[in-house]
């Protein structure tokens, strides 16, 4: 509702809002009244206030959304003073889990065909970033034979109980679950098939996740029987794939693409990792892997390329270090590709989330 004092002329709601209406969402494409992101609109002798609910803290455009805003509004005929407060309200994903996991809003899967192409460091830094932004984030380690966010985590104290429910460890903003916990760092998991699949289950379902914007969920390589629990048990809000450039790369990282698409699973995007590397002498790239292969797989396949990620020293140490480099050293120019494929993924999950009419919870 609108107020203003009688005999001062002022902007009327309508024309407030009529304004707002050129403001347009890119990802969503429509307008920001039209999404119901205009909230507690209140207009008093000329000054405008209101908040700006975005569907996700990590909106790779709200300051741009903003400053739009409020330059249109300053536009409009009696305005003095306009004030925006930005907020955000992630969605629940139409396919979330109404029952043991009802507390969690969207599940990130993160998958690569083959080892050693970085996925793990990816999904770490993912799920900073969007913890870093102010999202309530998980992130579960599902990689059962080779679990490494305790060591990017910088932590290895088991995690706690409460009853029958385990209590995620927490590091670098996030809850988090590892079979790297239970486990001694430098003891093989000499497990079959079933006996992996109930420990995913158990870091899955036994654990007291709690309300979270985004769990994301580290897979092993491959297409084996923790995907496949996965894909079957959870209803995934989508995954991301992660590969190196060269060819031989992205052929095996098709084969786990194609099995989320199989499961229908909505594939989120493609990441390229070690895309090139930054000579420290000349400052020119040298792509030693090939050069553009994620980006031509992504065109090829209808699916969204989330960026290519430098073959960095800094990641690396700072993984080994146990500090996200998006934490660490926010304004290199790594951390803000990491940052921007960050985004990119929240941009899809609230796209996802529009497409299909939200479920309340039981």
């Amino acid at each position: 509702m609108a107020f203003w004092n009688k005999g001062e002329s002022g902007p009327s709601e309508d024309q407030v809002l009529g304004v707002l209406k050129k403001v347009l969402d890119p990802d969503l494409r429509k307008d920001i009244v039209t999404l119901g992101f205009i909230r507690n609109l209140k207009i008093e002798n000329g000054n405008v206030k209101f908040d700006l609910n975005l569907t996700t803290p990590a909106c790779p455009v709200k300051d741009q959304m903003r400053d739009q805003a409020v330059a249109l509004i300053k536009g409009v005929p009696g305005v003095s003073s306009v004030d925006v407060n930005m907020t955000a309200e992630v969605r629940q994903s139409p396919q979330s889990d109404k029952t043991s996991l009802k507390g969690v809003r969207n599940i990130i899967a993160v998958g690569s065909g083959k080892g050693g192409v970085g996925k793990s460091t990816i999904a770490v830094n993912i799920a900073a970033s969007l913890g870093a932004a102010g999202a309530r984030v998980g992130l579960l380690d599902a990689d059962i034979y080779g679990p490494t966010t305790p060591i990017m985590l910088g932590t290895d104290a088991a995690p706690q109980s409460n009853g029958s429910r385990i209590v995620p460890s927490r590091a670098a903003g996030l809850k988090f679950m590892s079979m790297g916990l239970i486990a001694k760092a430098d003891q093989p998991l000499i497990w079959r098939g079933p006996m992996a699949t109930k420990a995913l289950q158990q870091c899955l379902f036994d654990v007291d996740w709690g309300e979270l914007d985004y769990l994301v969920i580290d897979l092993p390589p491959g297409t084996g029987d923790v995907h496949l629990t996965l894909a079957q048990s959870i209803p995934l809000t989508g995954a991301v794939i992660v590969s190196t450039p060269q060819d031989v790369g992205w052929r095996i990282s098709m084969k786990t693409l194609r099995m989320f698409q199989q499961t229908r699973v909505p594939i989120l995007g493609i990441v390229e990792n070690m895309s090139y590397y930054i000579c420290p002498h000349c400052n020119e790239k040298d792509y030693i892997f090939g050069q553009s292969g994620g980006s031509r797989a992504a065109d090829q396949l209808g699916i969204p390329f989330l960026g290519e990620v430098p073959l960095d020293i800094a990641i690396r140490s700072q993984s080994d270090a146990g500090s996200p480099l998006v934490l660490h050293q926010p304004n290199s120019p790594s951390a803000k590709v990491l940052r921007e494929i960050a985004e990119k993924v929240a941009a899809q999950v609230s796209i996802r989330s529009f497409e299909a009419p939200v479920l309340e919870v039981e």
